[in-house]
């Protein structure tokens, strides 16, 4: 059975091809930045024969930056918690959020966006437990959405995957009240109108959130462009790395075995069985019979008295060097990632000189953070329809860690002050990156500090110990002095 209302605009069956021809059409994009990610960028190239003869010496020529660009900004996103409108540690939303590992799984979300563009969580009732949210990460390889341009809001969304087990292509398609459940018997994802038909059984589920259960995480967005990679604009610069690895690797290769020279000998040409001279396919030069092969263990002879051998001179890698880190620092600094990951001079460097080098790259982060906030605020709004709750996003908080490496010593001096001018032990808490759960702890254990202080005895101190002893010796002798007298 084939769909019904595949040409009809707006229908399930209209958005079901339409989002799967749009995943179909950027998957060579995705498959591109994940090669470059994974550190198989596309070979270096040298000369045609080289390239035939030095696959494998072209594959140790790759290094892969692209993956330190990315781990840089992944290392510094870290959510602590979710705070409620009183800005106090939400248990419920905390609950959740351990219950589907998210403390642990964010770092994947984030690796996947910024080397990908985009992910998607997707939130659901637990299989097990109906009332208790079930949040998965999920790849754009297998999902996309489509947003409305008036509100900006996901109005349809489309999971596909093919199924390796029941050897079918599955394909969910969610928009704000339903979802709409589709199979493939073909091999393969194919997104022709007659490839998919509705599931037989349940085709239509009424999820009954108010809203479509799939939020995009996008890398930093641009209005009116789809989202890049993090590390898309620097890709040629990693190419031209490689290619400098490769001149590099290839100069040593013949410095540490330089090439000779023969002049003086007459060379025999190439022949076939009939005797016609052999030519060469790329350059069409005939073919010579060489007897000396370059080889430290051989020893090259001949018989002719006017040959001469020579050896051409040592090559000079410096420049090769130079040229190296020069890609390298461009690369990082387009990045707007940290030199201090690659600069070996710097040493013994100062605070004030590692914070300089971090500005760009903590303003990115933190750019990162107002974006993936944006989207975890609509996963706490999601996961709380799925428990009948509320959650408000104009005054619930995602809390996220410091990206700053600030001095321990440097910022337990800072709280102090803070608080000794008046600040709130919570905020100052809060200033010093702990979580909403551990703030509550933390003001937790000071008042109980606090009320045991002031329900038990005050001990005298030493220095008021002397004083009393002397009023008490003063108000003897004065007795003594009046009874003398009485």
């Amino acid at each position: 059975m084939a769909l019904e209302t595949p040409d009809e605009v707006g229908s399930p069956d209209w958005w079901l091809l339409t989002l799967g021809r749009r995943l179909r059409k950027r998957r060579g994009q995705l498959d591109e930045w994940r090669e470059y990610y994974q550190g198989r960028p596309p070979l270096p190239q040298g000369p045609a024969k080289a390239a035939r003869a030095y696959l494998d010496f072209q594959r140790k020529s790759r290094m892969n930056f692209l993956k330190l660009v990315i781990d840089a900004s992944v290392h510094r996103l870290l959510v602590l918690g979710l705070a409620d409108s009183a800005g106090q540690a939400d248990a419920p939303a905390w609950r959740w959020w351990q219950q589907n590992r998210l403390a642990a799984r964010q770092k994947s979300l984030y690796r996947c966006a910024l080397s990908q563009s985009v992910a998607y969580v997707i939130g659901g009732r637990h299989p097990e437990d109906r009332q208790r949210p079930l949040v998965t990460v999920e790849h754009p390889r297998e999902g996309i959405t489509d947003t409305d341009p008036a509100t900006g809001e996901v109005r349809w969304a489309l999971k596909a995957w093919y199924d390796d087990v029941l050897k079918v292509g599955k394909a969910t398609l969610a928009d704000r009240t339903t979802l709409y459940h589709y199979v493939s018997e073909g091999r393969g994802l194919g997104w022709g109108a007659s490839s998919w038909s509705p599931r037989p059984d349940n085709p239509t589920v009424q999820h009954g959130f108010g809203r479509v259960p799939v939020v995009p995480f996008e890398c930093r967005p641009e209005v009116g462009e789809e989202p890049v990679a993090e590390f898309d604009q620097v890709m040629p610069i990693q190419d031209r790395v490689n290619l400098g690895m490769l001149n590099r690797m290839t100069a040593e290769r013949y410095s540490a075995f330089r090439p000779r020279s023969v002049s003086g000998h007459k060379f025999e040409k190439q022949r076939d069985a009939e005797g016609r001279v052999l030519q060469d396919p790329d350059t069409g030069l005939p073919l010579i019979v060489n007897p000396f092969t370059p080889d430290p263990s051989s020893t090259w002879a001949t018989e002719k008295t006017d040959a001469k051998f020579g050896e051409f001179s040592q090559t000079d890698l410096t420049g090769y060097l130079r040229a190296h880190e020069a890609d390298i620092l461009d690369l990082l600094i387009t990045s707007h990632t940290p030199a201090y990951y690659y600069i070996s001079q710097l040493i013994n460097i100062s605070a004030d000189t590692v914070t300089a080098l971090d500005g760009q790259h903590i303003s990115k982060v933190e750019e990162h953070q107002d974006t993936f906030g944006e989207s975890w605020e609509d996963v706490a709004e999601l996961a709380a329809a799925v428990t009948g709750q509320e959650w408000d996003r104009t005054s619930g908080e995602i809390r996220w860690r410091n990206p700053r490496h600030l001095n321990p010593a440097v910022t337990a001096d800072r709280a102090t002050k803070l608080y000794s001018i008046g600040y709130p032990l919570e905020i100052v808490a809060e200033d010093m990156g702990e979580s909403p759960q551990r703030i509550r702890r933390i003001t937790q254990a000071s008042a109980m500090q606090a009320l045991l202080s002031a329900a038990q005895p005050q001990q005298p101190t030493p220095q008021q110990q002397p004083a009393q002893a002397g009023e008490a010796g003063q108000e003897t002798g004065e007795q003594g002095s009046g009874g003398a007298a009485a």
